[in-house]
């Protein structure tokens, strides 16, 4: 990262600036063809998700036992029907809501979480820090399947406790990254010069530790978008989170394993599409790592 360091106009507290970083950080991840491929499918995907009641072929929740497990290229039926005889096409578009939210949200919660506690276990260090780390690496020595398995039976089948198991289980994996940055920045020479000046530790965090922690767990919470993905359609497709009839994903796959001899393309669609999103985003989150130049 290139920055420079400026004193202000009473000589005390030296602020580091970062000269156009973040237009160079855009520059190169502009340059970056996979990057911005990864970028243009999940673009297309929200898009989809977000507009999907208009433009859905047909009505996703239309059952019809006539139409059941028709094939892909079917007329009226482009991408073939489920095992209730409802239109694919249109279940795959609406369900594309469900299926980003419950892999965006439990991320973006545990990125405003678990960065705040791991940046002040990191700022604070000693005992604090100890006691912070301790109680993380707890929850951390889980495997998150299990883990986000175990919440979910425990608090029940739904989006909303899918969302709280989610969550619970990226917050140790933030934290720890949080506070390994910023303890790093925390012993920093234009950190110990603002801290000599008399500086508060609120104004240090905000003015000198945020600006440079906030770039590499963002690179990281981005790449654990995908493995949410992939474990709230588990835990869909376990009976653990989305409830039928609401098309998901995960959800999906379920309901359709049993055609998988029958129709083995219809019913591999759902995981082609938690697949394809599944890699955009951890190509994003490398093409992210490398114009940011975070190491890992």
């Amino acid at each position: 990262m290139t920055a420079a360091t400026f004193t202000d106009t009473r000589g005390r507290t030296p602020v580091v600036r970062s000269r156009g970083h973040g237009a160079n950080v855009l520059r190169r991840l502009l340059r970056n063809p996979v990057a911005m491929i990864a970028a243009t499918i999940i673009l297309l995907l929200v898009l989809m998700a977000i507009f999907a009641p208009w433009l859905m072929p047909a009505d996703p929740y239309a059952t019809s036992m006539l139409k059941r497990l028709k094939p892909i290229g079917t007329e009226g039926l482009p991408l073939g029907s489920d095992e209730l005889g409802r239109d694919l096409l249109s279940r795959l578009m609406l369900g594309g809501r469900l299926s980003l939210f419950m892999g965006i949200a439990p991320v973006v919660m545990a990125f405003i979480i678990g960065g705040g506690i791991g940046i002040l276990a990191g700022y604070a260090g000693g005992w604090l820090n100890t006691a912070i780390m301790r109680c993380i690496d707890v929850l951390y020595a889980f495997p998150s399947v299990l883990l986000a398995i175990a919440l979910s039976g425990a608090l029940g089948a739904g989006i909303t406790n899918a969302l709280v198991s989610l969550t619970v289980v990226f917050i140790p994996q933030i934290a720890r990254i949080a506070e390994s940055v910023t303890t790093q920045v925390r012993r920093s020479d234009y950190v110990d010069a603002a801290r000599a000046s008399g500086a508060s530790s609120l104004l240090i965090i905000r003015k000198h530790v945020l600006g440079n922690v906030i770039g590499p767990i963002f690179v990281y919470a981005t790449s654990l978008i995908s493995v949410s993905m992939i474990l709230a359609s588990g835990l869909s497709f376990l009976g653990l989170g989305v409830k039928p009839p609401q098309p998901e994903w995960g959800l999906m796959l379920n309901t359709l394993r049993t055609a998988i001899y029958t129709q083995p393309w219809v019913a591999a669609l759902p995981g082609l599409m938690i697949f394809i999103t599944s890699v955009s985003f951890n190509m994003l989150a490398d093409g992210l790592r490398s114009a940011m130049e975070v190491k890992q």
